[in-house]
């Protein structure tokens, strides 16, 4: 089934703490464009997908993305890791210290915990297709503007890998959209 290496696909460096960066970050983990939600997203796509190569590739994708969730909280625990209660609620996390401690809980930088109503299976290929596209593409737009909320060069790293690797989602979900197209308007004889 599942082969797991227990090392993070990217590696993760944090070199100062920053409060606001973790409390940022959690737009990433929990939130409606987050990459928990795109893997629950595509997981849940893709058994209406009408060729095995789409379903494939949601697969894949949205495995991955569970990686990127995997990194994101990594980030987020190590730029909240030493933190004072009183450090916290300067910063605007009191409250979720009070619910969370330091735990990683999936929710959006404001504080929303997440929610399934975030996601879209709509059963139309083409439809959850353009949905992933829109997806990937508001993924890219966060992460450039969380790189440009840190000073921290590790941080900034991992996000520049992250950030690339939307775009390859991107990339692949546009092949996968031609590809059910093609198979959608094949004449079907039987």
């Amino acid at each position: 089934m599942w082969l797991y290496e227990k090392k993070l696909q990217y590696p993760v460096r944090v070199y100062n703490r920053d409060l606001r960066m973790a409390k940022f970050l959690m737009a990433q983990y929990g939130g409606p464009d987050s990459e928990l939600s795109a893997a629950v997203r595509y997981l849940t796509q893709r058994y209406t997908m009408p060729t095995n190569k789409a379903k494939g590739l949601l697969t894949d994708i949205g495995t991955e993305e569970l990686a990127h969730w995997e990194i994101i909280g990594t980030m987020i625990y190590r730029l909240l890791q030493g933190a004072t209660p009183e450090q916290l609620r300067r910063e605007g996390l009191g409250s979720y210290f009070a619910l969370h401690d330091q735990a990683v809980y999936p929710a959006d930088a404001n504080g929303v915990p997440w929610t399934a109503a975030y996601i879209q299976a709509t059963g139309d290929p083409v439809a959850d297709l353009h949905e992933n596209l829109a997806a990937e593409q508001k993924a890219r737009a966060t992460y450039e503007r969380l790189i440009r909320l840190t000073d921290d060069p590790g941080v900034k790293d991992t996000l520049r890998f992250l950030r690339e690797r939307e775009v390859v989602h991107f990339q692949r979900f546009g092949e996968a959209l031609n590809d059910v197209q093609e198979e959608m308007a094949r004449k079907k004889i039987f």
